[in-house]
């Protein structure tokens, strides 16, 4: 097979949740086990960070990835999902996996992956340690994909646990409450390893510190460190200020695990976070007259910044381009939306998404008008076309609705 066909074949034969939903999750670590044996235990060969949390995850896995590039390390780099390319999860000191390592993984494990059919996700972090390991990175930050104690990425023992923040989000999973989740989310927190915690509340708070002190790790809150210096990023999102305290909490803990990580290495790794990691999306600007900005946050806590910093912007009309998937809760989500804006509904071009239909109807409970279409991209040239140079056009709700427009 070709790297297309064996794409095809991945994305048709092993079950994604990002496509498919609740019936492709599996709350279970035997399959990633087995695969990790089969592979000769590549996780082990390999240095690590492991970053969960409801929201910034992504953002603060390559900002982590881009200031440790700086400091001169081959630095490995798993995310998801991806947006335009299977091979975004997957990179090495910002280049992503090569294709051939793509299509050869698939074929070199073909009856172990007929036989155990793992998940397209336990299947994707096998191949990213895989990967690591044969590759000899100094140090990979693995990012969760969903939860913490039972994600497939959660059989490695890093250096160190981050834990971003707790929202409710994905609650068919992991709980419908702020405690549940969190701990959920604390099953990264490994014997003896340091833990960071990004932000906390008075609900979390004592969940982390108690599995800490069960499992002997140090742990520290960054929203209790004094970090005075200012760190300029190229990525614009008011909600990164949250992010970078929470990575610079981090590093100093590597630091005192020997890690040579130096300030200039910090200021250069979070300035040029997109240049050094590729990273998409995150309060990305597209164009300019109309400016045109795309976001990816798709839960209550990430749009709150989302719609907060596009009430700061200047514009003469608002143009949303909204597309979310079905298994959100739009009573939560909506009400965040600005009434003033013209919105042009459609459905991500996955199972999971929203009918455009379905969704006009929820919005217009909440008084947020407009048209639907059979594509994102034709309602991204509908607002593109109506949009006038002194206008804003705006194209989220969720990581799929942006994929289909960058």
């Amino acid at each position: 097979m070709n790297y297309q066909e064996t794409l095809d074949w991945m994305f048709q034969q092993l079950p994604m949740y990002q496509k498919q939903g609740k019936s492709a999750f599996k709350k279970d670590l035997s399959n990633s086990l087995l695969f990790a044996e089969h592979l000769g235990v590549p996780h082990k060969k390999f240095k690590s960070v492991h970053v969960g949390g409801t929201n910034g995850k992504g953002s603060t896995s390559h900002m982590l990835a881009s200031v440790l590039q700086e400091c001169g390390y081959r630095v490995g780099l798993y995310t998801s999902p991806h947006l335009k390319d299977f091979r975004e999860r997957i990179k090495i000191n910002g280049v992503e996996v090569s294709e051939n390592f793509v299509v050869n993984f698939i074929e070199g494990n073909n009856d172990f992956l007929k036989e155990k059919q793992p998940s397209f996700f336990e299947m994707t972090v096998a191949m990213a340690f895989q990967y690591f390991a044969k590759e000899n990175v100094d140090i990979a930050i693995i990012e969760v994909g969903l939860g913490g104690r039972l994600d497939s990425t959660n059989i490695i023992t890093p250096e160190l646990s981050v834990i971003t923040n707790i929202g409710l989000d994905h609650t068919q999973f992991l709980g419908n409450s702020i405690e549940a989740i969190a701990q959920e989310k604390a099953g990264i927190i490994k014997k003896g390893i340091p833990v960071v915690i990004g932000e906390s509340t008075e609900i979390t708070k004592p969940i982390f510190e108690k599995t800490a002190h069960q499992k002997g790790s140090c742990i520290s809150f960054a929203d209790e460190f004094n970090i005075s210096a200012s760190y300029p990023s190229d990525l614009l999102g008011i909600y990164q200020k949250h992010n970078k305290k929470t990575v610079l909490a981090s590093l100093e803990i590597m630091r005192s695990l020997g890690w040579d990580i130096t300030d200039e290495n910090q200021k250069k790794g979070i300035l040029h976070t997109i240049k050094n990691t590729g990273l998409r999306g995150r309060w990305e600007i597209l164009s300019n007259h109309p400016k045109v900005i795309c976001d990816t946050a798709h839960n209550v806590e990430g749009l709150t910044y989302v719609m907060k910093q596009l009430k700061e912007e200047k514009y003469n009309k608002l143009h949303i381009v909204l597309g979310i998937v079905n298994d959100k809760d739009v009573s939560q989500i909506l009400p965040l939306f600005p009434k003033k804006a013209t919105y042009y509904f459609s459905k991500p071009s996955i199972p999971r998404g929203m009918n455009e239909l379905v969704l006009k109807k929820h919005a217009e409970r909440f008084q947020l008008k407009g048209n639907t279409f059979k594509t994102l991209k034709g309602a991204y040239l509908a607002a593109n076309e109506n949009a006038k140079k002194d206008d804003l056009v705006f194209v989220g709700g969720s990581t799929f609705s942006v994929a289909e427009i960058i």
